[in-house]
């Protein structure tokens, strides 16, 4: 018998590290692939699993959040399944906001109540993986977890950013540390695939994909008034609950920075990229009555292209081009993400905004950017140069920010003809 599950998805984050692309949006409404946003991860991966009650808890900068979700997510009449936002609320019996990924959930199990459930799988907004969740539900259940995390080995750089854990040789989890300091370390390596160990990845991480059985969930929001799982009701539950790690030995990334962001992107423009968007487990998102994408005069090598860009660059190489993407002539992009636009401009406004020298939707002619993002919306005028590297130092300005040696032109930014950045 199948097992009944309803899935939350975590999409309330203030994404501070993912500034300024979080500056209007919360992290998973941040655009991704030129076509997506990192909520239709978790979702599509829920609907591929064959799990379609959804929930997704949001809380800040959650207008194009929802906004993406109503628009994206509808079943059929005769369906059971559902995508539903439940956003935080203040009520009579607590006038707090979320205080983490633990009281989200602890806030909306009243809820829960009117659905027929046996499993809560619970999901990060901001993350990139394929995963069949029947997989690690069956595993719950083969094993009679009371509580699942699936876990991924990671290197000694990378473990002291997530929550390590140690397991026996049955899969229980004995311990776990959030986010542990470089010199603790060694005391948490773990048993790995020998390919793993090879790698350097001796630590279990902790990927936030968590599975509860209803009643353990309960019991443990009763006795932990704790607000983080990672921090609080995991380590203190072990011990007491049988706790599994599900091992995940795919390609899975943390969106937590614009490197992290920046680099799962341009992946996608390799011949054999990690992520393969083109599989039979597709990504829904919201169905755009967009034409295809017009390409004249440019050469272009390992590109990915959204729906409905017009392109007369000269040079387009190692780069994504979102959706309703502009690109004049003469203009050459390298190792960059364009996340496009909202709407077209009219025929009149741009050929009066030629005449007048001001910028237009997308890129003007003859610019030169490399390794950089542009936000939605952006205005790029003509020979603009902007260059990023891995010599620059971090800044905010008006229009764009500078991290990690990438240059970030914010949403609904207008770059001034000729200028240089930096």
């Amino acid at each position: 018998m199948k097992p009944s599950v309803i899935s939350i998805v975590l999409g309330g984050g203030r994404g501070t590290r993912l500034s300024p692309l979080t500056d209007s949006r919360s992290k998973p409404a941040v655009p991704i692939a030129g076509k997506y946003r990192l909520v239709d991860i978790p979702i599509s991966n829920c609907l591929n699993s064959g799990f379609n009650k959804i929930l997704v808890l949001t809380q800040f900068n959650s207008a194009s959040l929802n906004s993406h979700i109503k628009n994206s997510y509808h079943f059929d009449i005769f369906s059971r399944g559902f995508v539903d936002i439940l956003a935080a609320e203040q009520n009579v019996e607590n006038d707090q906001w979320y205080q983490g990924t633990a009281d989200a959930v602890r806030q909306s199990m009243k809820h829960l109540a009117k659905y027929d459930y046996e499993y809560i799988l619970i999901l990060s907004g901001d993350q990139l993986y394929q995963m069949d969740f029947r997989e690690m539900i069956d595993y719950h259940c083969k094993n009679k977890g009371d509580i699942t995390i699936a876990t991924i080995p990671v290197n000694a750089h990378d473990a002291t950013g997530f929550g390590i854990l140690k397991s026996d040789e049955e899969g229980n989890i004995t311990s776990f540390i959030e986010k542990p300091t470089s010199d603790t370390l060694a005391d948490w390596k773990s048993d790995v695939s020998e390919k793993n160990h090879h790698q350097g990845k001796d630590y279990l991480a902790s990927m936030g994909i968590y599975v509860f059985s209803k009643n353990v969930l309960k019991k443990i929001f009763d006795q932990d008034p704790g607000d983080d799982f990672g921090g609080e009701l995991i380590p203190n539950a072990i011990g007491s609950y049988k706790t599994l790690s599900y091992q995940y030995e795919g390609y899975w990334t943390d969106i937590g920075t614009i490197q992290s962001f920046f680099d799962a992107n341009l992946n996608l423009t390799s011949d054999f990229p990690h992520f393969n968007l083109f599989s039979n487990h597709p990504i829904y998102t919201r169905a755009r009555m967009l034409p295809p994408s017009k390409i004249s005069g440019s050469y272009v090598s390992k590109a990915v292209f959204g729906d409905g860009c017009i392109v007369m660059a000269d040079k387009i190489e190692n780069s994504i081009v979102g959706n309703r993407s502009r690109i004049d002539k003469g203009s050459t992009l390298m190792n960059t993400y364009m996340m496009g636009a909202d709407f077209y401009q009219n025929t009149v406004e741009i050929v009066e905004n030629d005449s007048h020298g001001t910028p237009n939707l997308g890129v003007g002619k003859y610019c030169y950017i490399e390794r950089a993002i542009l936000d939605k919306n952006c205005r790029i005028g003509d020979n603009a140069r902007i260059i990023g590297g891995a010599h620059l130092e971090d800044g905010d300005y008006n229009t764009h920010s500078i991290k990690d040696g990438i240059v970030v032109i914010k949403k609904n930014a207008v770059i001034a003809p000729g200028t240089q950045i930096p």
